[in-house]
């Protein structure tokens, strides 16, 4: 049996199976992007054309205060979190209790529990703009917003890298993403071990998707259960977590940006391989979106419509049937929005 570690956020878990297969991502070095190193804004672009998900390290983002945000705010009881329930009219935003989504067209659940916080929100706190959040969460509103900056900064230098590449001037694509409100958020999620992991394999924790908005910055406890569908093939690959590397991928917005020619790609959420599946998953992440126009389709669309379709059309109480969960599909299953 592996020998358990510890993950500074006290979370034991046992290493990611060395015989799991896993797909290999693209590395990119943020520093070198930032300065300006045209052979590192190559391998970002090449990544970005292949799959739409690379790893990214010398970033110098901490995300363990949001682990442990996201760990407090779990432990209160149900109750307290579902005043701050996201609801069923399309808000991202707020609390999400485990079993409140679909993960396929035929009304599977999810079983994951989500806190996410607005960018806005933590911007502007004490000021509400979206809504109210846990104390838990105002309590580190804080370093939530510090959290928050940094990431937006990061994802601003390599969508510049990137719009270059694509032959446009250099902030073309950020200052689509200077309007405000915003949908930009932070989220927690807490995946809980499976009460039968045998039968769990088969069932994926959240299903199969690509992003709403234009950019995911996404951090792990080390913990596995990120997989993507590599284009061309049949068979859903883990993405192995690396310590120190965060995981980055392209939304819908890029794509339809970008003509197509960059990638929003399939993934989705399952158990952890190996032991690994007996421990807490857990991931904190930030998206980069809009609520601009053109975020959603080469029509009159706006990113908030995109945005709230998406996220109600998937939620089990709104659920009529297969056709409303294929009513909340992005790109991946609507290629003619590109």
């Amino acid at each position: 049996m592996p020998v358990p570690i510890t993950v500074p956020d006290h979370r034991p878990v046992v290493p990611f199976p060395a015989d799991c297969p896993a797909h290999p991502l693209l590395v990119v070095d943020y520093q070198k992007v930032a300065a300006g190193e045209e052979a590192e804004i190559d391998t970002l672009f090449e990544a970005c054309k292949k799959l739409g998900f690379f790893y990214l390290k010398n970033h110098g983002v901490d995300p363990h205060p949001m682990f442990e945000m996201g760990a407090d705010t779990f432990l209160l009881p149900l109750e307290e979190k579902m005043k701050f329930e996201q609801g069923d009219e399309g808000m991202s935003m707020g609390y999400k209790a485990a079993g409140a989504t679909n993960t396929d067209e035929f009304g599977n659940l999810d079983t994951p529990e989500f806190i996410n916080v607005g960018k806005d929100d933590a911007l502007a706190y004490p000021e509400v703009v979206h809504r109210t959040y846990p104390e838990t969460c105002n309590k580190r509103m804080q370093p939530i917003k510090s959290f928050i900056e940094r990431s937006h900064e990061i994802t601003m230098i390599l969508l510049r890298a990137l719009t270059v590449r694509l032959g446009l001037p250099e902030n073309t694509i950020t200052d689509l993403h200077s309007s405000e409100p915003s949908p930009s958020e932070l989220r927690v999620i807490r995946n809980p071990p499976p009460k039968d992991p045998v039968a769990a394999l088969e069932k994926a924790a959240i299903g199969s998707h690509t992003d709403f908005g234009t950019f995911s910055f996404l951090h792990n406890n080390m913990t596995g259960g990120l997989q993507v569908l590599p284009p061309g093939n049949d068979n859903w690959q883990y993405i192995k977590p690396i310590e120190g590397h965060a995981v980055c991928n392209l939304g819908d917005a890029m794509a339809i940006y970008s003509g197509g020619l960059l990638r929003s790609n399939l993934h989705r959420v399952v158990p952890p391989p190996g032991e690994q599946v007996e421990h807490p998953a857990s991931l904190v992440s930030t998206s980069l979106a809009r609520h601009s126009r053109a975020s959603s389709s080469p029509s009159t669309a706006l990113s908030r419509q995109w945005f709230t379709r998406r996220v109600a059309g998937q939620r089990a109480k709104n659920r009529t049937g297969p056709t409303s969960w294929r009513g909340s599909r992005g790109t991946e299953h609507n290629p003619a929005l590109i």
